[in-house]
This record gives structure tokens, sequence and C-alpha cells, in this order.
């Protein structure tokens, strides 16, 4: 992975065989940043996106594994009890053109992975909602 900032905007490769997470996190550590979203696209070889079914309060969890371009990844950073967070969402299609998505839990980068993080100046914590059963926005 590399990356170069230009004032308030990061500008990320991503390289294969690296994890999408991973990397995320370790910028946004090295760069302090508190709050921020991110938009990207590439190429993935296997991911695992979860969907959160409300009734239940609970995520399930779907795996692929193949070849796949990214459609879409976008979400946040900023940080829950003050520590690191990211909330992130990605959608990738197959070699026959059908997408798959959800909540990003991990990816894996088949080519590369183009990726712009804009910070955002401010802060903002998340909290656990008991009711809804994810962790929300705080301000």
């Amino acid at each position: 992975m590399e990356y170069k900032r230009f004032g308030s905007t990061i500008v990320v490769r991503i390289d294969k065989g690296e994890e999408i997470l991973e990397n995320i996190k370790a910028i946004a550590l090295k760069e302090n940043i508190k709050l921020a979203n991110i938009n990207a696209l590439g190429a993935v070889s296997e991911f695992t996106v979860g969907v959160f079914k409300t009734d239940e309060k609970k995520y399930y969890s779907n795996e692929f594994k193949g070849y796949f371009e990214i459609v879409s990844l976008t979400g946040t950073i900023n940080t829950m009890n003050g520590e690191y967070y990211s909330h992130l969402h990605m959608s990738a299609g197959d070699d026959t053109g059908k997408v798959f998505g959800g909540h990003l839990n991990r990816a894996i980068v088949s080519a590369t992975c183009e990726m712009i993080i804009n910070i955002i100046d401010g802060n903002v914590d998340r909290y656990f909602d008991e009711e809804i059963g994810l962790n929300l926005f705080k301000f």
C-alpha cells in the first residue's frame, strides 16, 4: 500500500494480496484521522460482506471468492469511545455481471484498489444503541 496526502485528502493505492480494512486502519492511525469519508474502486479475489437483520439485531455474513470488480466501496472513519472506528459497505460484480454487497468485513485485493479518503475537520463518536442493536453516531 502506498498513499499521498494533499491537504485534507489522501489518495491511496492498495496492492494485490493486501486486505483493505487493515490498510484503512493503518492510514487512519498514522494520520490521526478522527472523521473522514471513503470512496474506492478496484478488484478483489475474496471478500466477506454482511447484512444486519434488524428484527434479530444480528449480522449475517456472505463470503465470496473469484474474480470481482469493486462497483462501490464507501463509508466512514470516526471514533467510538475515542478509539478508531470504521463503517464501510462494498458491492462487487462477478464475471457475469451479478453484484453482491453489504457491510464490509474483509476484502483481499486481486489487482489494485484505488481509494480517496476525505478528512473532515471534526470529531463524531459512536455509541451502542440497545434498541437498534448498532453503533450509531453520537452528536
